[in-house]
């Protein structure tokens, strides 16, 4: 993302047509047995790539428009590094979308409809969002789902033998 001289990220502006885009591949993917959500990711050199919501389609609850775009969008380019990318989503992320685009460095993010527009059409993400605000300890006493750290001995053998791998690709 660009920076200014007091190093703030410098706002990219929308792009309209994108945005009515994504929208679009909502509206198609709804007639073609998807789910109603549709992304487009935009590359620093102008490259598009789109993205539907295929979680019905293909059985796997991470295929969500935004997800299917960003891998689409690596795929074809041969990197996990989506810097200088935007991403237009016909609603807003939820937090596996967002924390997505944060994993593939995408400089910003625009969506046309809101979280509480897809709850009143039945996609409630509420409890997604209060589970990630809730702290550890909620989490660990198991409300919507259970996730406590269980520290085993081997534990840190993984990153010992990250840090020593001398062809390791950093990310």
């Amino acid at each position: 993302m660009e920076r200014n001289a007091v190093d703030t990220p410098v706002a990219i502006p929308v792009d309209a047509a994108h945005l009515e885009k994504a929208v679009s591949l909502a509206v198609d993917s709804v007639a073609n047995a998807g789910g109603p959500f549709g992304a487009v990711i935009v590359t620093a050199d102008g490259q598009v790539f789109e993205g539907n919501n295929r979680v019905t389609q293909d059985n796997d609850p991470t295929a969500h428009a935004e997800v299917t775009a960003i891998r689409r969008a690596c795929a074809a380019l041969g990197t996990f590094d989506l810097s200088g990318a935007v991403l237009y989503s016909s609603c807003e992320p939820c937090p596996m979308c967002l924390a997505s685009s944060l994993w593939a460095r995408v400089d910003a993010v625009y969506f046309a409809a809101d979280r509480h527009d897809a709850a009143v059409a039945g996609f409630d993400d509420a409890v997604f969002y209060d589970f990630f605000d809730s702290g550890p300890q909620v989490r660990a006493a198991g409300g919507v789902m259970t996730v406590r750290h269980e520290r085993t001995t081997t534990a840190l053998a993984p990153f010992d033998a990250w840090r020593v791998l001398d062809t390791r690709i950093d990310y």
